[in-house]
């Protein structure tokens, strides 16, 4: 069972932030997720909002804003466990490259989430800019492309054929997709796609989510509490993505 940090414990630490990196790492976590966006001129950033405001000290959207003033915008106080480690001072968003490099010299394996717009839309180039990055860090062995929408993940292997990739799957999507049985139908005809469900989506429908999927390509999430931590972990399933990995790890064992 693989335990995936999700937006690196941001639970613990403050989400996406190069201090809560540090310290999954340093937590022995086997996998991290993190959500990437483009500035206006085509750098990645790691950050899960479109908008700076819930998570940053700026405001508005991130792909209209220029990479340098993205990289100065710090990160807001008071994210993650209130009684831990806050962001280190003067602490702003990352970019893409920027988190790579602090996860290459691990084994972690990398969840990397490709935001788009509220249309499913991206700009031009991003997958490939993303996929470059990857391999100019020397962690695309190690790193699985995801999205919520599945003509995202088809341009990924049409990129690179080779790339693992995982979808993402709630109720939204799965009925913007026709149905949770079309949504699984697609996916695992997706050669090695995981399928990563939202955890009462899975616990609706785990026969049918199992049935289609198989044990190597089901995931839950997030999983955060420490009864339904226990359930999924015990459930023939390859990954569970929680915002408290301390406490996944504990109960594994």
């Amino acid at each position: 069972m693989i335990i995936v940090g999700h937006r690196g414990a941001r639970n613990l630490w403050p989400e996406n932030s190069l201090s809560g990196f540090r310290r999954l790492i340093a937590s022995g976590a086997d996998a991290v997720e993190f959500d990437v966006q483009e500035t206006r001129d085509g750098t990645a950033m790691v950050i899960h909002d479109p908008l700076l405001d819930r998570t940053t000290q700026g405001s508005g959207p991130v792909r209209e804003r220029m990479a340098a003033e993205v990289l100065a915008t710090r990160l807001r106080e008071g994210q993650g466990d209130p009684a831990g480690p806050g962001a280190d001072e003067g602490e702003c968003v990352p970019s893409l490259t920027q988190v790579l490099r602090l996860f290459a010299p691990t084994r972690m394996e990398l969840h990397v989430e490709i935001k788009t717009d509220a249309a499913g839309e991206l700009p031009a180039g991003a997958v490939a800019r993303i996929v470059r990055a990857l391999h100019d860090a020397g962690v695309q062995e190690r790193s699985i492309l995801t999205c919520f929408v599945p003509e995202v993940l088809a341009q990924v292997r049409e990129c690179w054929p080779g790339a693992r990739v995982l979808a993402s799957l709630d109720h939204r999507s799965a009925e913007m997709l026709g149905g949770i049985g079309r949504a699984l139908a697609r996916y695992a005809a997706l050669p090695g796609c995981i399928v990563a469900v939202e955890k009462k989506l899975l616990a609706a429908t785990w026969s049918q989510c199992l049935g289609a999927l198989g044990t190597e390509r089901l995931g839950a999430w997030v999983v955060n509490e420490p009864d339904e931590i226990a359930h999924w972990l015990a459930m023939p399933i390859r990954q569970i993505t929680t915002d408290r990995p301390d406490l996944a790890m504990a109960a594994r064992g």
